[in-house]
């Protein structure tokens, strides 16, 4: 059962099964994921699985293939769990790849995660990608 899970088991169990119908159950329905930028806050599991399907489908990332993420540490602390990560990805058009820190923090109630953020640094990636860069 998710509800006897610690925060970070339940992030753990969310990277190890992201994109699938049982990455899911660790998602609470009324989450809210704080992506920032123009796009601002999204709620509720339908947002969380429409953005699942979006990167299966290659819309955020379309020129970008060999994506991973490796997680380097996690802290956990009450209702929130932390990873650090190493992001990497070719991109397709250029044949230039990266590898960045990346972060992302959940907070978890009942097994399932009812808020998340996420970090990466795109400065450091798009200096990697430039030409000469």
């Amino acid at each position: 059962m998710t509800s006897e899970l610690t925060p970070a088991e339940v992030h753990r169990r969310i990277v190890e099964t992201a994109f699938t119908e049982e990455g899911l159950k660790y998602v609470d329905p009324d989450v809210v994921d704080h992506r920032g930028g123009a796009g601002g806050d999204h709620v509720g599991i339908a947002a969380w699985r429409e953005k699942w399907a979006a990167i299966s489908r290659g819309e955020f990332l379309a020129d970008f293939r060999d994506l991973a993420v490796r997680v380097e540490q996690n802290v956990s602390e009450g209702e929130f769990s932390v990873n650090r990560y190493t992001s990497t990805g070719t991109q397709v058009s250029t044949g230039r790849s990266y590898a960045v820190t990346s972060m992302d923090m959940v907070r978890v109630r009942d097994g399932r995660i009812v808020e998340h953020w996420a970090l990466m640094d795109v400065t450091d990636r798009a200096a990697q990608l430039r030409a000469g860069g």
